[in-house]
């Protein structure tokens, strides 16, 4: 379980990373002038990745893939607009939580059972990502009813990717993640089409952009390395404390203050990932 812990948490990492770069790459542009140049970069990630790792595009590859691409575009579009509204501080947490909770509750019906010390850092691993929010960022501003809203749907939409890419067949290689990035880089490039005229003139930085559909990739692989590693109810947790790496970005480089509840949140997050590490 070792490996499948350690994969987990550079998925968290680099999703984090991703967020974050994602969320000030749409402040002052429509989102899907980020999304159309993230997804395409994620894709050629995957490309790269395709001669090293392998894929074999079985049926279950590819339907599962294609179902993880369609959330996949739904996840970009409303988490880019969730943390291009603000502040990231609070909604990414929200949406974090969302996306750690219904894969637990798949892996559970699916009868896996973790330990008890697992059980105990899975429980810890939640509370973490709800004290990272804080409830409001430390000038205490609220996010809006739209708002919370986005962050829950981005986080529904990054549960069912995640499930998906648990679903596919575990000798695939990367053969899921080329499929689904296909997929979702279609979807959004569509969409983008046709509301073009919406898009407005202003536009996303290209690098910041590319960059966080890169990560988002390599947070897929890792992921889905993972899972074939362990079980889905710890890894999905793990990874969910993505929020961390999104908090600490913006401290440094967009000078978010952190709340008391926020640094609690970390220490705990760290002990929750060694009872997992142990459990």
């Amino acid at each position: 379980m070792t490996a499948a812990i350690l994969l987990a948490l550079c998925s968290s990492l680099a999703y984090g990373a991703a967020d974050f770069l994602g969320g000030v790459a749409a402040r002052g542009a429509h989102v899907l002038r980020v999304v159309i140049i993230a997804a395409p970069a994620s894709l050629v990630v995957e490309l790269l990745l395709w001669p090293v790792l392998g894929a074999d595009f079985a049926s279950g590859a590819v339907a599962w893939g294609a179902a993880s691409g369609v959330a996949s575009a739904a996840a970009f579009a409303l988490l880019y607009r969730t943390l291009a509204v603000g502040p990231m501080s609070v909604l990414s947490p929200v949406t974090a939580l969302v996306s750690a909770a219904l894969p637990v509750a798949v892996g559970l019906l699916g009868g896996e059972r973790p330990g008890g010390l697992a059980l105990g850092g899975m429980t810890l691993a939640l509370a973490a990502v709800v004290l990272v929010s804080g409830g409001s960022d430390p000038d205490g501003l609220r996010p809006g009813r739209t708002a919370l809203a986005l962050a829950l749907g981005a986080g529904a939409a990054i549960a069912l990717q995640l499930i998906c890419l648990d679903q596919a067949p575990d000798d695939s290689g990367v053969a899921p993640l080329l499929v689904g990035r296909a997929v979702s880089s279609a979807v959004v490039l569509g969409a983008a089409f046709v509301v073009r005229a919406h898009l407005g003139d202003a536009r996303p930085s290209l690098p910041v952009s590319a960059a966080a559909g890169a990560l988002d990739s390599l947070a897929n692989l890792a992921f889905l390395l993972a899972v074939r590693d362990g079980e889905l109810v710890v890894v999905a947790v793990i990874t969910a404390l993505y929020p961390a790496a999104t908090v600490l970005l913006a401290r440094m480089l967009l000078a978010e203050r952190i709340g008391p509840a926020q640094l609690a949140g970390l220490g705990v997050a760290a002990v929750a990932v060694s009872l997992l590490a142990v459990g």
